[in-house]
């Protein structure tokens, strides 16, 4: 009989464990499903089972990372979940591990911001080589945010607090609803058209995935991307990201975080100036001293001794430079003057009377050539009214009446074309050109086809 490994309890649990947590799948999913047995600990873990129609799994969520949960959770709530599946040792039961928990409904949003992020990380607007560098010491300083949010005061009063030398100017938007990304956009592009801003701190307080959506817009990551002027992005708390974080010239965990990263503590400046100043000091006395043993060379040089002949031959020098400078100025005056004679040539030459009397002769003509084209069409428009007049007199049956015809009309006002229409002893009525004529009919004959 072949000997059997016989393993404990705890080895089978712990290769189980081990098995598991080597899925790479296992240690990044996401899970849809439906809360059950949901217990806030008091310490403020929580403790629920994801349940389907098919199955279901045991999951805790510890309080570092629920803290900032948007939503209470709650029995039936479907929700999508996100963390590792692992194996809880003394239970030998494996749960997950949740990280990040949203309601159910947010996850077509959390797909548009995986595809939107790899989108514009393919097109280059996260690289590291195009984010600009932050200046060092901002004199102007835009904020781009609600005005009524925590963030904004958060952020004055740091910047107030750290380099009170700064000019603050406050571009307020929307920072969620469907008006916030056009808003958002527009005071970015606006802070970028007034270029006189050093430095735009962008940003708002936490919340969930719908409320930060804004920035998570394509149109807002391609405004930050296309600014001139360098961005601090500092949306929600430190564990949210959005797609304005990695489009951003530099990204803060908080607003708070925001105003510090963007201007220099003024007592760290203080404390570099007084140690510059010990420097300086040193400097000086060094130069000093230096400046004492050069001076102590000169008392002993060739001028102290014979100042009155140094003085003679920089006098001397002095009058070859001034003939030097006089030869140059005069070349220098004949160069502009005859430049000067040259552009007024062409000046004349330019004369705006040439070309208005060349423009006046050119107006004349058109106004001629304008004049006979107008008769021209104006003969062609009364010939042609004159031929219509004559075509409408042709065809005007007034005009047939005054060559003798008449036109008969019955007792009830029908004309009358054929001998079948009236019988003898009708009244009928014949319109002529002066008048009208009333008779009876005496008489009717037909015509014969050949008289027809």
């Amino acid at each position: 009989m072949l000997k059997q490994t016989i393993l404990t309890v705890t080895e089978v649990t712990k290769q189980i464990k081990a098995i598991i947590e080597s899925d790479v799948r296992m240690q990044n999913c996401w899970i849809r499903g439906e809360i059950s047995n949901y217990k806030r600990h008091s310490r403020g873990h929580m403790y629920f089972t994801i349940k389907d129609e098919g199955s279901r799994l045991q999951a805790v969520m510890f309080a570092g990372n629920n803290r900032y949960l948007g939503f209470e959770p709650e029995n039936g709530m479907k929700v999508i979940v996100n963390g590792e599946i692992s194996v809880y040792e003394p239970y030998g039961s494996y749960q997950m591990y949740v990280r990040e928990m949203q309601p159910d409904g947010i996850g077509n949003l959390y797909l548009a911001y995986e595809k939107l992020k790899e989108q514009l990380q393919r097109e280059g607007l996260f690289a590291e080589e195009r984010k600009k560098p932050l200046p060092t010491y901002p004199k102007q300083i835009a904020i781009i945010t609600s005005p009524t949010g925590a963030a904004v005061k958060d952020m004055v009063s740091t910047i107030k607090r750290r380099y009170p030398i700064a000019h603050i100017t406050l571009l307020p938007v929307l920072v969620q609803g469907e008006h916030a990304p056009s808003s958002i956009h527009y005071a970015i592009n606006q802070a970028n058209i007034i270029n006189q801003f050093d430095i735009i701190l962008l940003g708002r307080g936490g919340g969930s995935i719908e409320e930060l959506w804004a920035f998570n817009d394509e149109g807002v990551a391609r405004a930050i991307a296309a600014s001139t002027i360098p961005i601090i992005s500092a949306v929600g708390h430190e564990t949210d990201y959005t797609i304005s974080d990695f489009v951003a010239d530099l990204r803060a965990p908080t607003p708070t975080g925001a105003a510090e990263l963007a201007v220099p503590d003024i007592q760290d400046i203080m404390r570099q100036v007084k140690q510059n100043q010990l420097r300086l000091k040193r400097i000086v006395s060094e130069n000093i001293q230096k400046q004492k043993k050069q001076l102590e060379r000169y008392q002993r040089s060739y001028a102290f001794r014979y100042p009155v002949k140094l003085v003679e031959q920089k006098e001397q020098e002095l009058d070859h430079l001034l003939e030097r400078k006089k030869r140059v100025f005069d070349s220098i005056l004949a160069q502009r003057l005859q430049k000067i004679q040259h552009l007024h040539k062409d000046l004349l030459r330019q004369h705006p009377a040439d070309k208005i009397n060349q423009t006046k002769e050119k107006v004349e003509l058109l106004e001629k050539r304008l004049l006979n084209k107008m008769n021209e069409q104006y003969k062609i428009k009364q010939s042609s009214f004159l031929s219509l007049i004559a075509q409408l007199k042709l065809i005007n049956p007034l005009q047939i009446m005054e060559r003798g015809y008449s036109v008969v009309y019955s007792k009830e006002n029908d004309i009358v074309k054929k001998v079948e229409q009236v019988h003898v002893g009708d009244n009928l009525n014949l319109k002529v050109t002066d008048g009208q004529i009333y008779c009876q009919v005496m008489k009717v004959e037909k015509s014969s086809k050949e008289e027809k």
